[in-house]
């Protein structure tokens, strides 16, 4: 099945943490004017609250995730 590529290039964060290999979390992202939630998968384990990147979909309501770290935050927009 395809997933849904709007979601892909969007920040969220994990409202259940995921287990690697072991099982997906969840993560809240928004899309479409509101905040929707995915199963997210992600090579490792990432806690709950993690800020992550979505990097592909697979399934209408499954992504994969990276952990992501704000620019902005690192540097104070100082661009």
């Amino acid at each position: 099945m395809v997933g849904d590529p709007s979601v892909v290039g969007l920040v969220g964060n994990l409202v259940v943490a995921t287990r690697g290999e072991c099982g997906p979390g969840e993560v809240a992202v928004r899309i479409r004017g509101g905040i929707e939630t995915f199963l997210a998968r992600s090579d490792t384990p990432l806690p709950r609250g993690t800020s992550v990147l979505v990097i592909g979909s697979r399934e209408p309501r499954t992504v994969e995730v990276v952990p992501w770290l704000d620019p902005a935050a690192i540097f104070g927009g100082d661009f």
